[in-house]
């Protein structure tokens, strides 16, 4: 059973960063892909970011490229999500799948929360 466990969320400042964690299991982590997306309030679920299995190809949604990073450490079945310079706008639930993108079929897990306020 594919299991995801997010973390790292909280309630930060604008302009300020945070660094999510998936812990993932119950699949070969090394050899899937794995992506973050967000649901903003009122929102549907959107794309973040994505990486391949090996972490060389990496893409972004245009709404967060430059400020965010994705990266994964095979070793620890981990990936992450560096989110700097945030906004309000970037105030949502975040989760992680084991697919490159987003799709309805995706797994996610439980999500962790990020609120940007001053």
């Amino acid at each position: 059973e594919v299991r995801l466990v997010e973390s790292g969320g909280g309630l930060v400042q604008p302009g300020e960063s945070l660094t999510l964690s998936c812990e993932a299991s119950g699949f070969t982590f090394s050899s899937s892909p794995m992506s973050w997306v967000r649901q903003r309030p009122g929102k549907k679920i959107e794309f973040v970011a994505s990486i391949d299995s090996a972490g060389h190809s990496k893409g972004y949604s245009g709404s967060v490229n430059d400020r965010f990073s994705i990266s994964r450490d095979n070793a620890k079945n981990t990936v992450y999500l560096l989110l700097d310079s945030l906004t309000t706008e970037d105030t949502g639930m975040y989760y992680c799948t084991n697919t490159w993108g987003y799709n309805s079929g995706s797994v996610l897990g439980q999500g962790t929360q990020v609120t940007v306020s001053s």
